[in-house]
């Protein structure tokens, strides 16, 4: 159960807890996400894997460099293949499955601290959440922020205090979860306390530590 804790300097510090999308509020497959795209532009899997990731064109819509105009176009050069907006958000939903435990867990958190999502992802994704990921709409309201608009990427400091600016919100107040261990070193660099996503389990144990989560 959330609530109180016996620690209370611990769980007056936490006020907020901002998660990670990919692969942490979701299972993100980009195998089924790449397949379906190369399925689209008459090619393979790993022309398209090379054109768009490998080469760091996605890094390019994930720090704003790339406004969402210019990144669906450019992705649709990149891939040989004039992809249309509803084909781009089609094979990104391909490949998101919400996961539930984690969910109801930012579902209860919410009864005690702020909880808000950032993900390294072009603005695209915010827009068309409600397609992507409808779950995560009616637990976490319009606090669903991407890397691009703030035009820094995770793990640089500088994405966590924009988001934090946003929100309102102190870094020594936050506690940030992602499943990549370089963007929790750069949350910790912002001032955040961070946790390394490997398991719901470990996530509610990371909780209990820090006073948001009693024992059951």
């Amino acid at each position: 159960m959330f609530g109180q804790s016996a620690s209370v300097a611990v769980t007056d510090g936490i006020k907020l807890v901002l998660f990670d999308m990919d692969n942490v509020l979701c299972d993100y497959d980009r195998g089924k996400r790449v397949a379906w795209l190369a399925e689209l532009a008459g090619t393979t899997s790993e022309f398209v894997h090379e054109a768009i990731w490998e080469s760091g064109f996605e890094l390019l819509g994930d720090s704003g460099t790339l406004d969402a105009a210019d990144y669906l176009r450019g992705f649709g050069e990149r891939i040989r293949y004039p992809l249309s907006l509803d084909e781009w958000v089609e094979a990104r939903r391909r490949a998101m499955q919400i996961d539930r435990a984690m969910l109801e867990i930012a579902r209860r958190l919410r009864d005690t601290v702020d909880i808000a999502v950032l993900t390294n992802n072009t603005t695209l994704v915010a827009d068309h959440i409600d397609t992507l990921l409808p779950e995560l709409r009616p637990v976490f309201g319009t606090k669903i922020y991407t890397s691009a608009q703030f035009k820094a990427a995770k793990p640089d400091p500088h994405c966590y205090r924009l988001c934090l600016s946003e929100l309102d919100a102190k870094p020594e107040t936050v506690l940030f979860v992602d499943d990549l261990a370089d963007n929790v070193a750069g949350a910790r660099e912002a001032g955040l306390f961070a946790h390394h996503h490997n398991s719901v389990e470990a996530f509610r144990r990371a909780l209990l530590e820090h006073g948001l989560l009693h024992h059951e």
